[in-house]
């Protein structure tokens, strides 16, 4: 039987990626004459946590026949014989020498087994126990708690994680794996040697800085989050990933908070016909109940399944988010709280595709109906050369050529638009009457996106479900900013289940939620450019709204069916 190819896509700020620290344990501790931990009670500590570590050479070890579970010798007529007994100075027999002796297991432990879970020994430098990552609590210097590629985390979910038949081996069994480090939670800050890399690539990896090659939220006071110009390298690498036939599908894994909004992205820009499934973790991998592993292992389950093919063998079903065995559409899907069950689908038409059971069959009970991947109307084959950006300049508005893709055919960070979400509610308005200068905030914001020669846009969040705007003055305000060529689409504020109205100017956002309906128009911005402005915006000609509208038609078809 052949295996399936998967490619792996490390994104940031991923907790499915992440450990807890590595806390020095107490036999480290108790060796070294160090304070131990203790029990609230001021007790030592009765166990040191156990991390997953390689043996160094190989060592034998006695195991306790009956202990791997209480009820083991309560049935062990079934067993058969033990390899030997332990005396009670230690010393192993293959035959019993005194009623005392311990029956137990002779068991030859070797680097090439892989991982052991055994207490953490190291220390710092200057001879103190490790508390946290960091070498002095709030502190600047510190260790890594994220994974540098995806490597380590499957070897750990293969090596260590059991499956409802108690095996392992959960993912290499049914799978090949390549890991990509596309936008990385963890980074080699010295540099890595090319022959001691786990992902693939070519080359040494030279020196990396968090917040431009690797993007970490901890220490929490060091939290770095991916820019928007980030956006180009991902979409890029998971193209050029994709479109090298060498991968029955992806596997994406970024920060819970985040994953929607990528998930989504892909569902735009990405020209597939491979599935591609993204997961996250509400805790870190080791962590009590920790959820990433089994996301991981059903994202591979569900590839394997090829229950997202159509007839011609092409994705069906969308970008998917996984997570605790529900395959969410990428369109719908939001976090609501990190707690196992944190994620909802939006909308109130469906968003839940399908699940994995316990006993690992997977059903597909619903398919999107809205564009996507291959199909898309705004992925990165079908986006143009360069498009037409307005530029508030000395003389006024003015157009300018923004280039969106290089001779390459790549996608270029420089063209990745600035949208911003605006928000509206229940007494809005500052003051009363129409006096622009009660909205300052707005008018700057939309003269500074303006001066940054780029494509950009707005969200407006108002009413439910119609998106109307409750202050009359910032929705003149925005309507200045569309006819000065800044789309402006409305959605329903928090999470809509109606759609939102049609209006002769603005974009109708559908029942998108504001951060989706965001990815959106950042896509049909470099799909279609901006707006065409009117020589003044305040009083804008009959010609120049029917120009207007014309151009908004454009986007309105793609937020219909995206």
């Amino acid at each position: 039987m052949t295996k399936m190819r998967i490619a792996h896509l490390a994104g940031p700020t991923a907790t499915i990626q992440n450990t807890p620290p590595l806390v020095t344990s107490n036999k480290a501790r108790l060796k070294r004459g160090l304070p131990p931990m203790t029990a609230p009670d001021g007790s030592i500590a009765a166990f040191d946590a156990l991390r997953a570590q390689r043996l160094a050479a190989p060592v034998k070890v006695y195991v306790e026949q009956f202990s791997a579970h209480p009820l083991e010798a309560d049935a062990a007529d079934l067993y058969g014989p033990p390899d030997g007994y332990v005396d009670a100075d230690g010393r192993f027999h293959s035959i019993r020498q005194a009623e005392t002796d311990k029956p137990v297991y002779e068991i030859e432990l070797t680097p090439e087994d892989g991982l052991y879970p055994l207490p953490y020994m190291a220390t710092q430098r200057n001879g103190a126990a490790w508390e946290e990552e960091t070498t002095e609590p709030g502190g600047m210097v510190t260790r890594q708690g994220f994974f540098p590629d995806g490597s380590r985390s499957f070897e750990e979910i293969d090596r260590l994680s059991i499956g409802a038949d108690g095996r392992v081996n959960l993912i290499r069994a049914r799978a090949d794996v390549d890991f990509y480090r596309v936008a990385p939670p963890g980074g080699f800050t010295k540099g890595l040697a090319a022959g001691q890399r786990k992902d693939t690539g070519e080359g040494a990896i030279e020196p990396e800085r968090l917040g431009r090659d690797f993007f970490a939220y901890k220490p929490f006071h060091m939290a770095m989050a991916p820019p928007r110009p980030v956006l180009a390298k991902i979409t890029n690498d998971v193209q050029a990933i994709l479109s090298s036939g060498d991968y029955d599908g992806a596997i994406w894994t970024q920060g819970s908070p985040q994953v929607e909004e990528t998930a989504y992205w892909f569902n735009l820009l990405i020209d597939t016909t491979r599935p591609i499934v993204c997961n996250a973790a509400q805790r870190p991998q080791g962590q009590i109940s920790n959820d990433g592993p089994a996301n991981i292992v059903d994202a591979v389950t569900y590839i394997e399944s090829g229950i997202w093919a159509d007839a011609n063998g092409a994705n069906r079903a969308a970008t998917v988010v996984i997570q605790e065995q529900q395959f969410f559409a990428a369109r719908e899907v939001m976090k609501v709280d990190a707690r196992p069950g944190g994620y909802v689908a939006t909308g109130g038409h469906g968003g839940i595709l399908g699940q994995v059971s316990h006993a690992g069959a997977v059903a597909l009970t619903y398919v999107p109906a809205y564009r996507h991947t291959a199909t898309s109307e705004v992925n990165i084959s079908r986006l143009p050369r360069s498009a037409t950006a307005v530029r508030l300049g000395p003389a006024g508005l003015e157009r300018i050529p923004v280039a969106i893709k290089g001779d390459d055919g790549r996608l270029l960070e420089s063209a990745i638009p600035s949208v911003a979400i605006v928000k509206d509610g229940g007494y809005a308005s500052e003051e009363f009457g129409g006096d622009p200068s009660a909205e300052a905030d707005l008018t700057f914001l939309i003269e500074h996106k303006l001066r940054t020669g780029r494509l950009v846009g707005f969200v407006a969040e108002g009413l439910v479900p119609y998106g109307a705007l409750t202050s009359e003055l910032r929705q003149s305000i925005l309507l200045k900013a569309v006819f000065s060529g800044v789309p402006v689409a409305r959605v329903g504020r928090g999470s809509p289940e109606g759609f939102a109205d049609p209006h002769p100017f603005f974009i109708p956002g559908s029942n998108l939620t504001s951060t989706k309906a965001r990815m959106l128009l950042m896509a049909c911005l470099m799909r279609f450019g901006s707006l065409p402005t009117a020589a003044d915006p305040s009083n804008p000609t009959s010609a120049e709204i029917e120009a207007l509208q014309a151009a908004v038609a454009d986007y309105q078809r793609v937020f219909s069916t995206h």
